[in-house]
């Protein structure tokens, strides 16, 4: 019985592996009869073959079968994820004792260079390079599963001008315009299409997002990576630096608002004099009427390229404030550069420390705020209003110049730059004048 039991299962072995090993061809009458040839070679050499030699076979087979298996391992094999509860520190060497030259933060990604003894691996993450105890990573198809959790899905634009539809399918209506190049964050994905945020409602808080089409994109998912010694310093180094310079800046306008106060009042002190003193002016009208209209001339001339030198100079001082609170987080409702801010909420909170006011909301800041400039006209500083297919304007960003605006764009992505044209612009407004 058990030989009878041993020579069918090794047919059914040394089948399985001819045929795995016999190319793929078309199905042609010719075809099948050079199969059941290989077949029909088989069956005769069984009934020739000793208990031995079917027993050799057998264990060759079953050894051919494991090694295929340990073959097919994942493609996420050299993946590891943190899942330390905090950070886990990477080493310059494999032993606790070594320096320590970065942190690997709960969910960030590292490639797995080598798998060493006493359960410490070799990895490199970002610029990062040195060891850590595996028993801080999930690897593999554990490392797989934790994608969704960890990693961010992005949806990059690879035709001249994509539909955003408001579901997913063609008939739906069109919720705006993204031109090539751009790059999106996805919130979900299905079969043919991919979900994605276009930003954060103004009145509610929540995501407003739209759908695009597989079939003109490219998706690419990105880990965060480990942060070596001297990135964490310099983080923290400019984040002390945007810190101080929101204080001083503060402490700025409250010094110019404070001489301005001080020229009003001399003003109206040196006015107060000039009416007590107003006989001599009768004496030498004729002469200063002469001067006063060649002074005045030559007056305005000078104060109209005094200012358009200062106001380029004030944009600029604007632009570079504003660019020191990228990587800052978005909050809905919040106005703080430090601690985040909703778009409008950046956007006034980085004019309101130049003594410039404007309104709150964005939708208020695209009718009343400055003046309305075209697309042509725009220089840095003016603000860029974003609006729904219905007209209602939903976002601003400050134009920052070549071509770039910085904003608090969602709550996913926070402070950041982008190019100016990533949305359909609604209008353009200057608040400088």
């Amino acid at each position: 019985m058990r030989k009878n039991k041993a020579l069918k299962l090794a047919t059914g072995i040394l089948s399985t592996a001819l045929f795995l090993s016999v190319p793929s061809v078309i199905a042609h009458a010719d075809s099948f009869v050079s199969a059941e040839q290989g077949v029909a070679g088989i069956s005769a050499i069984l009934e020739k073959t000793t208990d031995q030699e079917l027993e050799k076979a057998y264990n060759a087979s079953i050894q051919s079968l494991s090694t295929e298996k340990e073959e097919t391992v994942s493609p996420y094999e050299n993946l590891g994820v943190s899942i330390a509860d905090d950070y886990v520190n990477i080493r310059k060497d494999a032993s606790t004792d070594s320096e320590v030259v970065g942190k690997l933060y709960r969910g960030c990604a590292a490639d797995i260079l080598e798998k060493l003894e006493a359960g410490w691996v070799k990895i490199k993450s970002g610029e990062v390079e040195g060891y850590i105890a595996s028993d801080f990573l999930a690897i593999g198809d554990e490392a797989e599963s934790m994608i969704d959790q960890y990693a961010t899905k992005y949806a990059t634009v690879n035709t001249q001008t994509l539909r955003v539809r408001a579901r997913p399918d063609t008939d739906s209506d069109i919720l705006t315009l993204i031109p090539v190049g751009e790059t999106y964050v996805i919130t979900n994905e299905n079969k043919g299409w991919v979900k994605i945020l276009l930003g954060n409602d103004e009145d509610t808080g929540d995501e407003y997002t739209g759908f695009l089409n597989k079939e003109f994109i490219t998706i690419s998912v990105e880990f965060k990576y480990a942060v070596s010694i001297e990135e964490e310093n310099r983080i923290l180094k400019e984040q002390q630096e945007a810190i101080q310079a929101e204080k001083e800046r503060k402490e700025k306008l409250a010094q110019e608002e404070a001489e301005r106060n001080e020229a009003a009042r001399q003003a109206q002190e040196a006015a107060k004099a000039e009416d007590r003193d107003d006989s001599n002016s009768s004496s030498g009208s004729s002469n200063t009427g002469s001067n006063s209209s060649s002074n005045t001339s030559s007056n305005s001339s000078s104060n109209t390229s005094s200012n358009s030198s200062s106001n380029s100079s004030v944009r600029d001082e604007i632009v570079s404030y504003a660019l020191k609170f990228v990587g800052n987080p978005y909050v809905w409702g919040g106005e703080s550069l430090t601690n985040g801010a909703d778009c409008s909420g950046f956007v006034q909170a980085i004019y309101a420390d130049f003594g410039y006011r404007i309104p709150r909301t964005s939708a208020d800041q695209a009718s009343n705020a400055g003046k309305k400039v075209s697309e042509s006209e725009m220089l840095p500083g003016d603000l860029i209003f974003y609006a729904y297919s219905n007209g209602r304007v939903h976002h601003v960003a400050m134009y920052i110049g070549n071509g770039k605006i910085v904003h608090a764009a969602n709550s996913r992505q926070g402070i950041i730059t982008s190019q100016y044209n990533y949305n359909d612009i609604y209008c353009i407004r200057r608040i400088i004048n």
